[in-house]
């Protein structure tokens, strides 16, 4: 589970963090990331996204659940005020968690350079 202070919340935050954060693709999952370097007194914040085209809504909630499950792994990763929005693709309802894992922690990356 991924812990209240982390979550984002805020539309406004979902769409800042999409239009003006870096896009990171991979095979099941598309990471926005958005570096606030001004506001280092709040905590990251993690949002997900997943649409229909991921599945009906019990694959859905069982993709968000492992979502926020590997999200919370790269919490120790983020710097302060950093925001970060997952996308779920439709690919993600098949892949095992560690793949969602893996390609979570490589496009965090890939978005950094």
């Amino acid at each position: 589970m991924l812990p209240a202070q982390f979550r984002m919340t805020r539309s406004v935050d979902f769409g800042t963090t999409v239009s003006r954060g870096v896009r990171a693709a991979q095979s099941t999952l598309v990471v926005h990331d958005l570096r606030i370097h001004d506001d280092v007194s709040t905590s990251p914040k993690i949002g997900l996204v997943v649409s229909k085209s991921v599945g009906n809504a019990v694959v859905r909630h069982r993709v968000s659940r492992r979502l926020r499950h590997v999200a919370r792994d790269v919490i120790p990763d983020l710097e302060p005020g950093e925001q970060l929005v997952i996308r779920a693709l439709p690919r993600s309802a098949s892949a095992p968690s560690a793949q969602l894992g893996t390609e979570l922690k490589n496009a965090l990356r890939k978005a950094r350079r």
